[in-house]
C-alpha cells in the first residue's frame, strides 16, 4: 500500500513514522508547505518527498493522510474524494459548518472513505469506560465530568487559526462523550474566561472554558478546558451511575496532588502533552484506517461523527457569547445522528 501524507509538522511526523513502520504499508510520499521539512523527514524514514500536493495525486497513491493546516483540510478532503481515494484527516474537517458539510457531501457523493482523527476513541481508558457504560455496570448513568487541561498554551500565532478553545480542544471531549455514552447532546450552557495572558484576548479567544451539557436521556455532563495547567497535561473523564463510578485518565502520571493526609503522592513524572499521553492511541487509529482501506473493518469515525462534535462546539461558543442555554436543534447539520 502506498500512502500520501500531506503535512509533516508535529503530528504529521508522528503519523509518518507510524505508517513507515506498518507491515501493510509499502511506501510513503510526503509533502509539506515547507519543502525542506518534508525532504528531511523523507530522508530520515527512507521514503519519498514530493514537491507539492499535486504530485501526491499525480504520482499515484492508495490512500491519503491529511495533517496539513486546518484551513486546507476541507479542500484536500474534496480533492481526494474526487480522485476516489480514502482519506484519514486530523480533526477538524473545517472550522465552520458550511465547509464541513460541503466536504462531507463530496465524500458521500464519491462513495469514498473519510476517517477522522479523534484518537481518544482508541485509548484503552476510554474504551474501558465505554464498555462499562454499555454493559450496565454503572447502572443508570447520571453524571459525567470531562476535562482537558494543557500544561502550556500554544504559540500566539496559532490562536487565531485554531477555531477557539471549544473547537480546538473541547471538541475531543464532546466526541468521546458521545462515543462513550451512546447518547446525543440535547442542549448546552457554556462560559469562558480570557483573564490569562493578553494573547488570548488579542486573538478573540479564551484560555479557560466550562460547559454544562444535557444528554438526550437526561444525563448531565460537564466539560472544562484550560490552556494554563502548569502542573502538567491532564485529560480525564469521570462517569457516575447509580451502581458504580469510574474514571479515565487517573494513573501515576496524572498531574494532580491530594491534600488529604493519606492521599496518593503527586506524580513524579506528570504527562506533558497529548502526543505523549495518547501515543498508543495515535498508532491504533492509523492501524484502523489501514484496515478500513483494506476492507477489513467498518469506518470507526466518519465525517458525520466529526460534524456532531463541531455542532456541540458551535453551540457552546454561541452560548458563551449570548450568555444563554442553546439547544443543539438550533445548530444546522443535525439531521443525521450516527452515535453508536
Amino acid at each position: 500500500m502506498r500512502i500520501g501524507v500531506i503535512g509533516t509538522g508535529r503530528i504529521g511526523t508522528i503519523h509518518a513514522n507510524t505508517l513507515s513502520r506498518h507491515r501493510e504499508v509499502g511506501s510513503l510520499i510526503l509533502t509539506d508547505a515547507n519543502r525542506e521539512r518534508a525532504q528531511e523527514l523523507a530522508q530520515r524514514l527512507g521514503e519519498t518527498a514530493a514537491p507539492g500536493v499535486d504530485e501526491i495525486f499525480r504520482w499515484g497513491v492508495d490512500a491519503v493522510v491529511i495533517t496539513a493546516a486546518t484551513s486546507a483540510h476541507a479542500d484536500l478532503i474534496g480533492r481526494a474524494a474526487r480522485s476516489g481515494l480514502p482519506v484519514f484527516c486530523e480533526k477538524p474537517i473545517a472550522l465552520d459548518l458550511p465547509g464541513t458539510l460541503q466536504a462531507i457531501a463530496e465524500v458521500e457523493t464519491a462513495g469514498t472513505v473519510l476517517q477522522m482523527g479523534f484518537q481518544r476513541r482508541f485509548d484503552a481508558g476510554y474504551a474501558g469506560a465505554r464498555e462499562a457504560v454499555r454493559s450496565g455496570r454503572l447502572g443508570r448513568l447520571h453524571t459525567v465530568r470531562a476535562l482537558t487541561s494543557d500544561q502550556a498554551p500554544p504559540p500566539a500565532a496559532y490562536l487565531p487559526l485554531s477555531g477557539g478553545l471549544y473547537r480546538d480542544t473541547l471538541i475531543h471531549d464532546f466526541d468521546v462523550l458521545r462515543w462513550v455514552t451512546g447518547h446525543e447532546v440535547a442542549d448546552v450552557y457554556a462560559a469562558g474566561s480570557d483573564a490569562g495572558p493578553a494573547m488570548f484576548r488579542q486573538a478573540g479567544d479564551i484560555d479557560t472554558a466550562a460547559a454544562v451539557l444535557t444528554l438526550d436521556d437526561g444525563t448531565l455532563a460537564t466539560a472544562t478546558a484550560t490552556r494554563l495547567n502548569g502542573a502538567g497535561y491532564d485529560v480525564r473523564m469521570e462517569l457516575a451511575g447509580e451502581l458504580d463510578q469510574i474514571v479515565v485518565g487517573l494513573d501515576d502520571r496524572t498531574p494532580i496532588a491530594s491534600t488529604e493526609p493519606t492521599g496518593p503522592p503527586a506524580a513524579d513524572k506528570p504527562w506533558t502533552g497529548f502526543l505523549e499521553r495518547f501515543g498508543p492511541a495515535y498508532e491504533a487509529e492509523l492501524s484502523a484506517f489501514i484496515e478500513v482501506v483494506r476492507g477489513e473493518r467498518a469506518n470507526p469515525c466518519d465525517g458525520r461523527e466529526a460534524l456532531q462534535s463541531l455542532r456541540i462546539a458551535d453551540a457552546c461558543d454561541l452560548s458563551r457569547r449570548e450568555r444563554r442555554p442553546v439547544r443543539l436543534a438550533e445548530i444546522p447539520g443535525g439531521a443525521a445522528s450516527t452515535t453508536v
